[in-house]
Parts: structure tokens; C-alpha cells; sequence
């Protein structure tokens, strides 16, 4: 097993930092490897505390009467240049439960209101987002949106489009647009599936 010697911050920025990790693989060998991290300190790290308390939120939401629409985001990222197809989502601030978290950041991106779904516990389970380069890890909130859209809460260095997507426009993104990984898989079950939030009331104590 490979094994830390050292970790360095190598950024001071508000919202992700870099680190640089002294490390030996298996063998012994020398391992130069660098992470991108929510921590704003080296203690702070998944590495350091060995937690998996949520670092941000991806909001999964349904909207409309029948409920066949699925609010996503078409947001400009400086990583790509360019406009693509996310969730909703943001980070979980200090000391707030990651519901509320979900709930004010539906709301200050898309305008709408967020009625979250009670869901057993490991299918909100934090989750890894890209482990080859951050320790970040995310949950997913479920729940049903209403109300008008509005981007009054949208920050400066944000460009949304909010959009709400029926099936039929949900293939059409799959096949011609960016997507997430993330929102791309969970687009899939929701052009396949009559129920999208079927899944949701299944446990491991009853066949899915």
C-alpha cells in the first residue's frame, strides 16, 4: 500500500486550493502526486481526518404537475470554455446541514423552491466526484421544485441558462450537447424510466 510522507498547500484561495503530496508507492519508489481540495488547510483534507462529511450538493429535482420535467442548469465553466448541461448544485457552507445546503443553492440558482425527498440514508451517501484529481465528494439531494424561475441570485462570475428538461429535449442533450457525468447518467434512468424516482423507494430489504 502506497504511503503519505508529506503535504504541502500550495494555494491560498477561497473555494479550492492545490497540495502537493510527498508520497511512496507499494514498492517503496517515490511518488510526486498533486490534489485539488475543498480544504482550505492540509488538516482539513479527507486524507488527514478520514471523514466523509459532504464537501457541496447536486440537487436532482422533478418539476411541473406531472412532474416530467428535470430542472437542470446550462452553465458557461472556465475549465472548458464553453456552456454545459449540469444539476443544480454548490458547496455545503460551514456548519449547515447539506438539506439546506440543497435548498438555498436550488434557490439562488434557479429561483425555485425545493421540497426534498426522504430517501434512505446510503442513497444520499457522499460520494466521490473525480478521485484521481480532488478528495471533493458530494451527495445528491432528491427532491420535487416549484415556482417561477429567476437568476436575481446569480453571483458575477456565474453564466446560467435554467432550463427544464422533458424527455424528449433529455435525449436530444444526451446526444448533441456537453453533459456532466453525473447528470448524463442520471438523464439516462430518467428517459427510461415512467417513474424517475422509482429507485428511490426501493431498499436493500426489497428487490428493486
Amino acid at each position: 500500500m502506497g504511503k503519505i510522507r508529506s503535504v504541502t498547500k500550495m494555494t491560498d484561495n477561497r473555494f479550492l486550493n492545490m497540495y502537493y503530496l510527498n508520497a511512496e508507492n507499494r514498492l517503496g519508489g517515490d511518488v510526486n502526486y498533486y490534489v485539488a481540495s475543498r480544504a482550505s488547510e492540509a488538516g482539513q483534507m479527507k486524507l488527514a481526518k478520514k471523514d466523509e462529511n459532504p464537501d457541496g450538493v447536486a440537487i436532482y429535482s422533478l418539476y411541473g404537475e406531472k412532474r416530467d420535467k428535470i430542472v437542470l442548469i446550462h452553465q458557461y465553466r472556465y475549465a472548458i470554455d464553453d456552456f454545459i448541461y449540469e444539476f443544480p448544485a454548490g458547496l455545503v457552507e460551514k456548519n449547515e446541514d447539506y438539506h439546506s445546503a440543497a435548498i438555498r443553492e436550488l434557490r439562488e440558482e434557479t429561483g425555485l423552491k425545493l421540497e426534498p425527498l426522504q430517501v434512505p440514508a446510503y442513497m444520499e451517501k457522499p460520494l466521490y466526484t473525480t478521485i484521481g484529481m480532488t478528495d471533493e465528494c458530494c451527495s445528491m439531494v432528491y427532491g420535487y421544485a416549484s415556482g417561477e424561475i429567476s437568476t436575481e441570485g446569480e453571483e458575477d462570475s456565474e453564466e446560467i441558462e435554467v432550463v427544464l428538461v422533458d424527455r424528449k429535449e433529455a435525449r436530444r442533450i444526451l446526444k448533441e450537447e456537453k453533459v456532466a457525468m453525473m447528470c448524463a447518467y442520471m438523464l439516462m434512468h430518467f428517459i427510461t424510466s415512467p417513474d424517475p424516482f422509482y429507485f428511490l423507494k426501493c431498499d436493500e430489504d426489497r428487490d428493486i
